[in-house]
């Protein structure tokens, strides 16, 4: 029953979206796993991987957004001193880190430190949507060559 979930294509696209958010886990073992099992097309598995992940991030974003308005709050998790400096490096690196957002462990706070820097949404979207969406293609056409 759970292989069912997992090799059908609204269990990748939740896999995906879940394992873009600060929970954890990662969806490219079920991704390979689909292109090697199922009969879906390598572009069906793209990008229906790739709108999950990317929805994931979106709303890491969004949580980032919400979160800095508890910044006065004793239980936020930054200093207003912590703060101050990661908005100035966000402001000088951030954006292009977003570019990031498909790495393990580092991108998905880089989603959430956009929101919270409030990165323009619509230049977030585009740089989450190459980002996540080339890994994939990487991934899938390491499969095909070396499968």
């Amino acid at each position: 029953m759970i292989f069912d979930l997992i090799s059908s294509l609204p269990g990748l696209f939740l896999l995906s979206f879940f394992s873009a958010t600060l929970l954890p886990g990662g969806s490219e073992a079920a991704f390979l796993t689909m292109a090697s099992v199922t009969p879906y097309s390598p572009v069906t598995l793209v990008l229906v991987a790739s709108f999950g992940n990317i929805l994931g991030s979106v709303a890491n974003y969004w949580l980032g957004r919400l979160a800095i308005s508890y910044q006065d709050r004793k239980w936020f998790p930054a200093s207003p001193e912590s703060l101050k400096k990661s908005q100035l490096w966000f402001s000088r690196w951030g954006q292009w880190a977003v570019l990031l957002a498909w790495m393990p462990i580092i991108g998905d706070p880089i989603t959430v430190a956009a929101g919270v820097m409030r990165m323009s949404f619509w230049r977030f979207t585009l740089l989450v949507t190459l980002s996540k969406t080339i890994r994939y293609m990487v991934l899938i056409g390491l499969f095909d060559l070396l499968v």
